[in-house]
């Protein structure tokens, strides 16, 4: 299944990073209540990993409010024969 890292910032104001935990924390959805933040290092923004299906289904993981802004990567590992083989071929 596609692994997707979500990204989804917020205001730098302390009352508008508890609203957006609060939101987070509120959700019930395991992801949003596992998110990593950033407040406390002075980068207002949270993250998480979600493994579903697709980017949409991902994107409807977010709250509406954080949508617009939220930023999802989705995510791949190399091995190293995949590695090899590009490299001969760009030679």
């Amino acid at each position: 299944m596609p692994r997707f890292h979500i990204e989804v910032p917020h205001e730098p104001e302390t009352i508008a990073c508890a609203r957006v935990v609060e939101v987070f924390l509120k959700s019930g959805s395991h992801f949003l209540t596992q998110a990593d933040w950033g407040c406390k290092d002075g980068v207002h923004k949270a993250w998480f990993t979600a493994d579903v299906p697709s980017r949409d289904e991902a994107r409807r993981i977010i709250p509406v409010a954080f949508r617009e802004k939220a930023e999802i990567v989705q995510l791949n590992t190399f091995t190293m024969e995949e590695i090899d083989e590009l490299l001969r071929y760009h030679r």
